[in-house]
């Protein structure tokens, strides 16, 4: 699984940072009430340098953004307020945000619309399977 996220990221040019970050996880997981998935941590500590990671994974855009935004991010974008069990992580440059759903004891990848936020799609059943789908080829619209 991790050894998936370190092979797709160096496939598509995305340069694992040089020294590991500590992150206190605990300011985000008690905002959003649930812990977040450890394939998602370590994307955080391994590739979470000084800028957002932004670029083609396949023939999608994805802008995932630092770990000091998303308490900022989610807060002004209302992600929290509209969809309680939703992290946004980054978005598609094209106004959907890209988020880790936590339901039923179950953590899911999707797509929403900044605006509405009312519909969403399943991109991944992890944040491992996020990545495997986009390396594969998968579009989220077709």
């Amino acid at each position: 699984m991790i050894e998936d996220i370190d092979l797709i990221l160096a496939r598509w040019e995305f340069e694992k940072c040089e020294s590991k970050v500590y992150f206190d996880m605990g300011n985000v997981e008690e905002f959003i009430g649930f812990q977040l998935p450890d394939d998602y941590k370590y994307f955080l500590k391994n590739y979470n340098g000084e800028e957002e990671l932004s670029g083609f994974i396949g023939p999608e855009f994805i802008n995932l953004w630092k770990y000091d935004e998303l308490l900022e991010s989610n807060k002004d974008y209302g992600i929290i307020e509209y969809l309680p069990h939703v992290l946004g992580i980054g978005s598609n440059g094209a106004g959907e945000c890209i988020g880790i759903e936590f339901n039923n004891g179950e953590y899911r990848i999707i797509l929403t619309p900044f605006i509405g936020m009312d519909a969403f799609i399943n991109i991944g059943d992890s944040f491992t399977d996020f990545l495997v789908r986009l390396d594969s080829g998968q579009e989220w619209f077709s």
